[in-house]
Parts: structure tokens; C-alpha cells; sequence
């Protein structure tokens, strides 16, 4: 079954989606592309009896649409998470929990909070292939100086956290990127982010961090390279890894942009969504689609979980 089309522009959206029914069937559709299917019968004929209902026809089973997917239980209508999907993925600035309820007329700001971040939980497909050729790989820090540390690797105390970077390499032009919130430095850890995000016999390419040992990089080709001092970058000297540092600048920008910063906590579904915008960059129109399929297909999560960040898992930390 061919997948429902996405609206090309904004009027298009506006007739589109004006209507609750219209976007429980956009909704359907991408929740089962290839049909209803009955949980208990297997029948493959279903049709609406009531509020995001819907009745097999088989069996009479009845299965709300939004059940088991990250608009579980929402009370919000489907044309406001409709419209937050859409400003959110189409705009390369993204939109701040204060601007979307300003633009919604949501009377509270946990209601633009709460639907901003339970559609950056379905911003990752599990599925998704690796990066692959040749791929910049570089570390840094998220987070404004501090002052007591001994020296940039100090953990301990530490409210900046440590995000590795990769960016495929296409040319002089960035490809797909991936980003991760990382718990330390070690071989290890960069070893676990590489065997998620980057298929093996691909050549890294990074500025001669020790941590990229032989542990970390075995199956791959690496490149070590050393980096300008920071002087000599003011002054104009290339970057070994231009692509990846031009990624993590443009990450900086918009968070302090957008959010004026982010809590340790949640930064990796920050990173989450820069990394779904940005691979979609080209095709923003269709990344709502794509994003509302995903969404129908992601568990949901509670508020409570929510809050907390406790749902999120650090690459490298059991």
C-alpha cells in the first residue's frame, strides 16, 4: 500500500489537515502502511465506529488509533500534535517548548513541553543504516566553561557533557551525521558509539585522540591526523575534521538559539532531532511524514519518565 502524500507547503498542510477526522486517517495510514491488521484475528478489514476508534471487521475487536504510540492516552486534539509535528521538522531552527505554545494557543506551557519531547523520542528509526566510507569522527564538550576543573578531561564535577560526533563524508560536503551523549573517554565507550553508528571497514577520520586506540577501532581504517592548536584555527589554518566541527557549531548555535540551552539530562534527544533534521535536511516536507510514521510506531512514554529524562540511554553506559 503506498504511503499517504505530505503536504508540500503550508496552504497545502492548512486544507489538509483542517479537520480531527482527517488526520485520524492521515494518522491510520501511516500507523499501518501496509493495512489493518487485527491484534486477535488477523482480519485485514477494520473501519471507524467512534473518537480514534476503530472496529475490526472481523472479530469486532476495537483498537484506538493512537494506542501504544507516542500520542498514547493524549487528550490533546490530533490537529494541535498535527501542527507541532509540522513546525517542528520544517523549520531548521526547530521550535522552543515557549514559541510553540505562544503559536498554538496552548493555555500551558507543560502541554508544548510535553508534545515536543515525546516527538523527539520518535525521532530515531532502530532501523536505520550505519554510516559508511569515509567518516569524520571528533568529541566534544556541550556545556559553558567551568571553573576549578584540572584540565579538559576531568569528569568528575563536570556539568558539560562529553558528545561524540560522525559525519559522513561526501566530497567537501557533509552526508548523514550521528550524534551521542558519551558517559567518559574511554576505548571502550567510543568503541560501543562506532559498532551502533558506523559499519565496519569504514575509514575514520579523526584529529589523533589517544581514545581512538586499538580497542576502539578495530575493523576500521583510521586516519589519524593532528589538529591546528586553537591560535592557528583563529588564524585561518584548516581543521583535520571540518565537517564534523562545522556539525557541532551548528549544534551549539541552536541550542543557544532556539532553547538558550538544554539540561544534561535531556541533551540526547536534542541531539536526537538536530540529527533527524539535519539527514532530512533536503526534504523537509516529507520528514513529517516520516516523523508521524515513526511516532505511531515508538512505544509511548509516561510524563513522569518524561521529566526526568529517565528513558534515556547514554551510549557506553550499562
Amino acid at each position: 500500500m503506498p504511503r499517504p502524500s505530505f503536504p508540500k507547503n503550508l496552504r497545502e498542510f492548512q486544507r489538509q489537515f483542517a479537520t480531527e477526522s482527517a488526520c485520524e486517517e492521515y494518522l491510520a495510514a501511516c500507523r499501518w502502511p501496509d493495512g489493518f491488521i487485527c491484534p486477535l484475528c488477523q482480519n485485514r478489514r477494520a473501519y471507524p465506529v467512534a473518537h480514534r476508534r476503530w472496529q475490526c471487521a472481523g472479530c469486532r475487536h476495537q483498537v484506538s488509533l493512537t494506542a501504544r504510540t507516542v500520542l498514547h492516552n493524549t487528550k490533546t486534539p490530533l490537529t494541535t500534535w498535527f501542527w507541532a509535528a509540522y513546525l517542528m521538522v520544517t523549520d531548521k531552527r526547530g521550535a522552543s517548548a515557549l514559541w510553540l505554545q505562544r503559536q498554538l494557543g496552548l493555555r500551558r506551557y507543560e502541554t508544548a513541553w510535553l508534545l515536543l519531547h515525546k516527538l523527539r523520542r520518535a525521532m530515531v528509526n532502530t532501523a536505520r543504516e550505519p554510516l559508511h566510507g569515509d567518516v569524520e569522527l571528533d568529541d566534544t564538550w556541550i556545556g559553558g566553561p567551568q571553573p576549578g576543573l584540572r584540565g579538559s578531561r576531568q569528569l568528575k564535577g563536570r556539568k558539560a557533557a562529553l558528545v561524540l560526533v560522525a559525519v559522513e563524508k561526501r566530497g567537501d560536503r557533509s552526508g548523514r551525521v550521528r550524534m551521542a551523549v558519551i558517559p567518559d573517554a574511554r576505548a571502550s565507550t567510543f568503541k560501543a558509539f562506532l559498532t551502533a553508528h558506523v559499519t565496519p571497514g569504514s575509514t575514520l577520520l579523526t584529529d589523533g585522540l589517544t581514545s581512538f586506540g586499538a580497542e576502539a577501532i578495530a575493523g576500521y581504517r583510521h586516519v589519524p591526523q593532528t589538529q591546528p592548536s586553537r591560535t592557528d584555527l583563529r588564524r585561518g589554518v584548516p581543521s583535520v575534521v571540518p565537517l564534523a566541527d562545522r556539525a557541532t557549531g551548528n549544534l551549539q548555535q541552536w541550542l543557544i538559539g532556539t532553547h538558550h540551552g538544554v539540561s544534561k539530562a535531556q541533551l540526547q534527544v536534542y541531539l536526537d532531532e538536530f540529527v533527524f533534521r539535519h539527514n532530512r535536511r533536503r526534504t523537509p516536507m516529507a520528514a513529517f511524514q516520516t516523523l508521524l510514521g515513526l511516532g505511531a510506531g515508538r512505544p509511548p512514554t509516561t510524563a513522569r519518565r518524561l521529566w526526568g529524562g529517565q528513558d534515556i540511554a547514554i551510549v557506553g553506559r550499562a
